[in-house]
């Protein structure tokens, strides 16, 4: 589902569709008393002052102005950050779709005028807050066959400067559809989203400029990707590496951004077998792989002048007769071994293989992993943050504020060489689970950190709390959330363009 958003100077003469405008916190209309007429500021205002305290409370409040005319008020408070302007947004939607109205008019100049910002600044307030209707929008029916939910909504936006408006729009088009995409991809059942199916839903990026490249199990096996290759062994469905490359600045000498995502498109937990509770959930586990996707979609369209490399590892990890066994060791591309203590934890010998591939063959100016990686970040976080871990402090600290800025974020949990002893093997490099100390997800991280031979500014997210919900909240709905497209765009937007 998507909002379909028109820009216009003026509404129709004999427009019936409820018209939309932004009032200060005080329900003064003042500042707008020039959209209406005598009469209708009357019945505004003598309806605004039998409001009741409960009333006077909400953020958006309706009323009918004749028979035909409905009035909705956006209740704006000060000093508002684009993330609230966002939430609201998504609230009006949610308010839209409950009230089931499918057009309405939005008169941007109420906004300018009930929180005095200037002109430039009013064009993103405004962008923000649709921006927010739109991500909120998003459902996923493509498989249901009775009743699907077909609500769509049309938001006119009324303003002198539409045209700048729709102009600039287009940037946040952009982010809408890389959060879209991966929301999809995340979403699609284990049996249509199997690692060869994936790779062919990359492909068709190439259409907006992206060079993609596609490692099978051959050229993998030559390359010594073991780790990787292991994980997929016990499944019927072949395992690739694909490189999804946007060179915006080909002239530049400056190392490329790199994003690396773990993509396992089911977990059975392999011969470590999972409980059958909740196992269906394991479709979610490709999760880091499609923010990497998505995320090089938004930066395509947006054109950005950088040189950005997203790599993604696509295995599934299957029990079956030719499946990887606990106590297997197996040696990685980095030519570090490592002995599988448990085959459940399998994203980070995917990422192992990948980690050291994406340094060596890219050399980047820093790598950034996402990977759902392990549920103890959700005992520890929840579903409010991901956990960051890092051996750099200033992109550590450039992702924390992005985060806080879009609502997407991060935690930053220690690394110690006390955990990382924890994943010493007694009969290999390393040990792929740590069964003694606790501290999952930060043993994890360190084993993850083994992989990254020549120092490279790096950060893991560990997304297993964020990448999907139950409940929907705030810009996402239940299910699939697309969360850390929009951290990332906006890491690369404030720091390195």
């Amino acid at each position: 589902m998507s909002n379909i958003i028109v820009f216009e100077n003026k509404i129709a003469k004999y427009d019936n569709c409820p018209d939309i405008y932004f009032i200060n916190e005080n329900l003064s209309i003042k500042d707008i008393s020039n959209f209406f007429s005598v009469r209708d500021l009357k019945k505004i205002k003598f309806y605004l002052s039998k409001l009741n305290k409960n009333k006077r409370k909400e953020r958006i409040i309706d009323f009918d102005l004749s028979e035909k005319k409905k009035i909705i008020f956006i209740i704006i408070k000060k000093s508002l950050l684009s993330f609230d302007l966002e939430q609201l947004g998504a609230k009006l939607f949610s308010f839209l779709k409950k009230a089931d109205v499918y057009k309405v008019n939005l008169f941007c100049a109420s906004f300018k005028k009930s929180s005095n910002s200037k002109t430039g600044q009013n064009d993103k307030n405004i962008l923000d807050f649709i921006h927010g209707a739109n991500l909120k929008s998003y459902s996923f029916k493509k498989y249901r066959t009775k009743s699907p939910d077909n609500f769509k909504l049309k938001i006119k936006i009324i303003s002198p400067e539409y045209k700048i408006l729709s102009k600039k729009y287009f940037r946040y088009k952009a982010i809408e559809e890389g959060v879209n995409l991966t929301r999809n991809l995340v979403s699609e059942p284990p049996n249509i989203l199997h690692p060869k199916y994936y790779v062919e839903t990359i492909k068709k990026l190439s259409s907006l400029g992206l060079k993609i490249s596609i490692y099978d199990e051959n050229k993998m096996k030559k390359m010594g990707m073991n780790a990787l290759l292991g994980v997929g062994q016990g499944s019927i469905n072949k395992s690739y590496l694909v490189t999804i490359e946007w060179n915006g600045n080909k002239n530049s000498k400056e190392k490329p951004l790199a994003f690396v995502g773990k993509g396992v498109c089911f977990d059975t937990g392999g011969i470590s077998l999972k409980p059958a509770k909740f196992m269906e959930e394991m479709k979610y586990d490709m999760a880091g792989s499609a923010v990497v996707v998505g995320l090089l979609k938004t930066l395509a369209l947006r054109k950005v002048k950088l040189n950005v490399v997203g790599v993604v590892g696509l295995v599934e990890n299957m029990p079956g007769g030719n499946a990887q066994r606990p106590g297997d060791i197996v040696k990685s591309y980095s030519g570090q071994t490592i002995e599988v203590l448990n085959t459940d934890a399998e994203g980070r010998l995917v990422l192992a293989d990948v980690l050291t591939f994406t340094e060596k063959e890219f050399k980047p100016k820093f790598i950034i992993d996402l990977a759902t990686l392990t549920g103890a970040i959700i005992v520890s976080l929840g579903e409010e943050y991901a956990g960051l871990f890092s051996n750099n402090d200033d992109l550590s600290k450039k992702i924390f504020q992005s985060g806080n800025k879009v609502g997407e974020k991060v935690w930053r949990l220690p690394l110690h060489k006390n955990y990382n002893k924890l994943m010493d093997s007694t009969v290999a490099d390393v040990q792929n689970i740590n069964y003694s100390g606790g501290a999952g997800s930060i043993t994890a991280a360190e084993f993850l950190q083994r992989f990254i031979i020549n120092k490279t500014p790096w950060v893991h997210l560990d997304i297993a709390g964020m990448a999907f919900s139950k409940k929907a909240a705030n810009l996402n709905p239940s299910g699939a959330t697309g969360f850390g497209v929009r951290l990332l765009n906006k890491l690369i937007e404030d720091s390195y363009e």
